[in-house]
């Protein structure tokens, strides 16, 4: 399968996207809740023009029948692009996984895996192309 580079678009919101994250921890810093991050990471979402949608339910399929209460997504932005947050410790693999997941539900290329609580957000930044 060849790779199929984002569009310009992609990659226009998620530079958007990597600038908000960095612009919440560099004024808020690591340590804080997960919520409170996110309620700032959309504020600066919002400040650049984007839209988002937080913690919406991705409903599954399974066996033909849908379920609501399948999986929650803590940041859709623009529709097209999946921001799973943490303020962890250590990020765990399963995580990548469920960005994978969700973007294969959604039918969407490109996630963020954003970890808040490290000392440098450049760290905590993974992109995840499917």
């Amino acid at each position: 399968m060849e790779f199929q580079p984002l569009s310009e678009r992609e990659e226009e919101i998620a530079a958007k996207i990597v600038d908000s994250a960095f612009v919440v921890h560099k004024n808020l810093g690591p340590g804080l809740l997960e919520r409170i991050y996110e309620v700032c990471f959309c504020h600066e979402l919002s400040k650049r023009g984007l839209h988002y949608k937080r913690q919406i339910d991705l409903p599954i399929t399974y066996d033909g029948i849908k379920f609501e209460e399948g999986l929650r997504i803590d940041v859709f932005v623009e529709n097209l692009i999946i921001c799973e947050l943490k303020s962890v410790e250590e990020i765990n693999r399963v995580w990548y996984k469920q960005v994978l997941s969700y973007l294969s539900l959604t039918q969407c290329r490109l996630g963020f895996l954003i970890n808040f609580n490290v000392p440098l957000i450049k760290e905590g930044i993974k992109r995840i192309i499917k």
